[in-house]
């Protein structure tokens, strides 16, 4: 594991290894974006619209990273956003990111699609943030409201951009579906994948037999390799405003709204009770075409006008992007795949090493830009172009 990560010098090169390793329908779940990948692009593309204007001979030989975000100070300005299916792509894979969030002081949010159950990923050494997609009845959402608050989670993230599954294409083309369906195809790419195949696969099911959806609801979920059952994505299409209502009359905990774009919805959100938002594009895994986060952030945080803490995900990969995304207004900034990627080839070590680097490059670029706090960044220090 040593020799890979001495290789590893950017959030990109995670990915690049990640290839290498997992086998093709399990990397082509994780890299997988809607249709053509135009959201995904939109999403990248939207950091080069602005550009630092940096001050000189300013002192910085003391720069921090902390941020305070709902409450609770942290090392750095960003954290894991939710992951389904890590612990089939690395050995305990939820434990591993939220031992490492623990141990670096960020924040991890614990994914409703995860294959360990809720309650062994809480405590002094897991996460107290939990992403809930809402099952379709108030009586389904009540058991798993009640179960996630006795696991013990302070913050409840609801994803409200899910109401129907995004086209399978991309999945289909990978290999992928959800449950897995043995055939000899899925053996042949697991078996040209030995270390994986060794490391995480047969080693989880030794120790812990067949990985279950653990936390989609109040009880346990199918089992993620089956021939002839399927997930029930169904039932979603009916929720609506009075459904967040009924989550915020239910949860006492810190309610976060993950998956706005919309500035009438951040409006809507925060009148609903949400102390926090999360301005994403589902990672561009949903609907094809959709504008960038990063574009849509000012808007947003006009429509909320300071009224909560405003967060982002989307394609963020360098600390410079971080940085634009706080200038812009953003509390905090969140990232999935490349702390996947990260436990995939080198499990907890792996996800130390990709916040040692995103923080190295934050601290660095905050002292280029003659900003010693990240509470001084402004939108002063950019330009647009």
């Amino acid at each position: 594991m040593s020799r890979r990560l001495e290789h590893i010098l950017c959030l990109d090169d995670f990915e690049r290894e990640a290839q290498r390793h997992l086998p093709r329908p399990l990397f082509g779940y994780v890299a997988s974006v809607a249709e053509d990948g135009a959201t995904a692009r939109s999403s990248r593309e939207a950091f080069d619209n602005y550009a630092f204007l940096p001050r000189a001979l300013v002192n910085v030989s003391a720069v921090s990273t902390e941020t305070e975000l709902l409450g609770r100070r942290y090392a750095y300005p960003f954290g894991i956003a939710p992951m389904g299916i890590s612990a089939l792509t690395a050995y305990r894979g939820d434990q591993v990111l939220a031992q490492a969030a623990a141990d670096t002081e960020i924040p991890m949010i614990v994914s409703g699609t995860s294959l360990i159950p809720m309650e062994d990923l809480t405590g002094p050494n897991g996460s107290d943030w939990f992403q809930a997609y809402l099952p379709s009845t108030p009586e389904q959402i009540d058991a798993l409201l009640t179960r996630v608050e006795q696991a013990g989670f302070i913050n409840l993230v609801v994803t409200v951009d899910y109401a129907v599954p995004p086209n399978p294409e991309n999945h289909r083309r990978a290999g992928f579906s959800s449950p897995l369906r043995p055939s000899l195809r899925l053996a042949w790419d697991g078996a040209v994948r030995p270390q994986w195949l060794f490391g995480t696969f047969l080693r989880t099911l030794w120790h812990h037999g067949v990985p279950h959806f653990e936390n989609n609801a109040a009880t346990r979920g199918v089992p993620v390799l089956a021939k002839n059952l399927n997930r029930d994505f169904s039932g979603r299409r009916h929720l609506d405003w009075s459904t967040l209502d009924q989550v915020r009359g239910r949860w006492k905990g810190n309610l976060i709204v993950k998956g706005i774009l919309h500035p009438d919805d951040a409006r809507r959100a925060v009148s609903a009770g949400a102390d926090g938002l999360i301005v994403s594009n589902h990672g561009g895994r949903q609907l094809d075409g959709t504008v960038a986060p990063l574009t849509m952030l000012p808007e947003v945080l006009e429509a909320v006008k300071g009224a909560v803490p405003v967060m982002i995900d989307g394609s963020f990969r360098r600390g410079s992007q971080v940085l634009k995304a706080m200038s812009l207004g953003a509390s905090f900034v969140f990232l999935g795949r490349p702390f996947n990627y990260a436990a995939s080839i080198a499990g907890e070590a792996g996800v130390k090493k990709a916040v040692m680097l995103l923080g190295s490059e934050i601290e660095r670029d905050m002292a280029l830009l003659g900003i010693t706090g990240v509470e001084d960044l402004t939108i002063d220090v950019m330009r647009r172009h």
